[in-house]
């Protein structure tokens, strides 16, 4: 998996999604799961991710598929600042 470049401010979907191992319909479904994830749209309309977007789309995929939350307790997870394995 492609590591972000540390020296880049901005990337594209497709950049993303190679980052993240995903597709692009996995991202625009989780923007519209998780509130937090909300990046920026171009002057086309396109979506225009910072590097925190970047880390927030690792987190979320950790949590779902390597932790294996669901999508509830993934969001209440980042909404309380805590990725840590649940207990139970």
């Amino acid at each position: 998996m492609p590591q972000p470049n540390p020296e880049k401010s901005q990337y594209k979907l497709n950049e993303v999604c190679a980052i993240a191992d995903t597709q692009p319909y996995v991202l625009r479904f989780w923007e519209s799961e998780f509130p937090q994830l909300s990046p920026r749209k171009s002057r086309g309309g396109h979506p225009i991710y910072t590097r925190d977007d970047v880390d927030l789309v690792l987190r979320i995929k950790r949590l779902l598929h390597e932790r294996e939350f669901s999508l509830s307790d993934a969001r209440e997870a980042l909404e309380r600042g805590d990725d840590v394995e649940r207990s139970t």
